[in-house]
C-alpha cells in the first residue's frame, strides 16, 4: 500500500486500484488535499495494469466538503487556490479514462458530492446522504464543479439540490440517479468491488473513448473557462456574505 498524506492507494487485484480517502475527521476539502488527489489521478493514469478506480473512505462522512473553519478565513489567493482544485482536479476526474466506482458509505456534501457525480458507478451506504450546501455557506459554484453538475443531474435535482441547499437521503438520491445502488454500510465496498470487477473487464480504449464522447462537450467549457480567467475570479471567489454564513453552519 502507498501513501500519501490524505490518500491511501492500494491494488485490491483484477487491475483494481482502490484510493482511500483519509482525511480526518470528515475528508473536508483543501487546496492541498486537491492537489494530492489529482496528482494521485496523474500517477495512475498511464499504468496499463490499472483498469479500474475504486474510491473508499473509512470515515463516518465520506466528504463534507470545504473545510469551513479554514475557509472563512482564506485570503484572496487562498480562494484562487481552492477555486483552482476544485475546477482542475473535479474536471480531471470527470474525464478520467479508466472506470472510477465510488463506495460512500458516508454522506457526500457541497464539494464532496463532486467525488460521486464525476464517477462512473455509485454505490451509496443506507444511511447516506447527498446535497449541495453552497447556497447556504455564501459560495456559487466554480466553473468546474457547475459544468459537472449540469452534465450529470436532471434539471429538477439541480434546482431542488443548488438553491435549496438541503441533503437528500439515499433512497431519494437512488431515485434521482445520483447514485446507481444502496447497500448496509458493511456491504457498501463489497458492491463497488464487484462494479469495479465488472468494469475492469471492459477495453479500455473504447471505455475511454466513449467516456470522453460522452462527456468531453463539458470537460471542453471547463478547460476553455479556466483558460479564460476562471481560477482566479475577480475580487476572489467569496461575497461579503460569506465569512458569517459559515460561520453560522459550523455553529
Amino acid at each position: 500500500m502507498d501513501q500519501k498524506q490524505d490518500i491511501l492507494i492500494e491494488d485490491i487485484g483484477d487491475g483494481i486500484t482502490k484510493l482511500i480517502l483519509s482525511r480526518s475527521p470528515v475528508n473536508a476539502l483543501t487546496p492541498r488535499f486537491l492537489h494530492e488527489l489529482a496528482e494521485t489521478l496523474d500517477q495512475i493514469e498511464g499504468e496499463k495494469n490499472i483498469r479500474a478506480v475504486l474510491i473508499s473512505s473509512p470515515l463516518k462522512v465520506f466528504s463534507a466538503g470545504l473545510d469551513l473553519k479554514e475557509a472563512q478565513h482564506y485570503s484572496i489567493a487562498e480562494q484562487h487556490a481552492i477555486v483552482e482544485g476544485l475546477n482542475v482536479t473535479l474536471t480531471k476526474l470527470y474525464g478520467f479514462p479508466k472506470p472510477v466506482i465510488v463506495a460512500a458509505n458516508g454522506s457526500a456534501i457541497a464539494g464532496g458530492l463532486f467525488f460521486v457525480l464525476a464517477s462512473d458507478y455509485r454505490v451509496s451506504g443506507r444511511t447516506a446522504k447527498f446535497g449541495l450546501a453552497e447556497v447556504r455557506v455564501g459560495a456559487d459554484f466554480p466553473v468546474g464543479p457547475l459544468e459537472i453538475a449540469r452534465d450529470t443531474l436532471s434539471a429538477v435535482s439541480m434546482r431542488r439540490l443548488m438553491l435549496g441547499g438541503k441533503p437528500v437521503g439515499a433512497e431519494a438520491a437512488l431515485a434521482a440517479g445520483i447514485v446507481d445502488g444502496i447497500e448496509e454500510d458493511t456491504e457498501v465496498l463489497n458492491h463497488a468491488i464487484a462494479v469495479a470487477r465488472d468494469y475492469a473487464t471492459i477495453p479500455p480504449k473504447t471505455f475511454a473513448s466513449i467516456k470522453l464522447q460522452t462527456r468531453g462537450p463539458a470537460i471542453e467549457t471547463i478547460k476553455t473557462a479556466m483558460r479564460n480567467g476562471a481560477n482566479t475570479p475577480e475580487g476572489g471567489w467569496f461575497n461579503e456574505e460569506t465569512a458569517s454564513a459559515m460561520a453560522a453552519m459550523i455553529k
